[in-house]
């Protein structure tokens, strides 16, 4: 059963609060809730493969401490757009 597109933007809000450190919950968590909503379906499943991917590569990646892998950047400079200040200070 597959499921709907609500259910899946709330089980990925939810996965983006939840993270592994503290860091990672702001920031995702507040990118989640400014732009899920207007994810077409490809980009809410590329959301979810980024979700599954380890906390600190994805703060380095965020933080630009280490090079995004090619299928996450455009995505990854949405996210680090947002996150000011919580990845370095401003």
């Amino acid at each position: 059963m597959s499921e709907t597109r609500e259910t899946m933007i709330k089980r990925l809000r939810m996965r983006a609060m939840r993270r592994g450190i503290k860091e990672m919950d702001l920031i995702l968590s507040a990118f989640a809730d400014a732009h899920l909503a207007d994810f077409s379906d490809d980009g809410l499943q590329l959301f979810d493969r980024l979700l599954a991917e380890n906390d600190h590569d994805i703060y380095g990646w965020v933080g630009g401490q280490f090079p995004v892998p090619e299928v996450y950047l455009d995505l990854i400079t949405q996210i680090a757009a947002g996150a000011q200040g919580v990845t370095r200070p401003a």
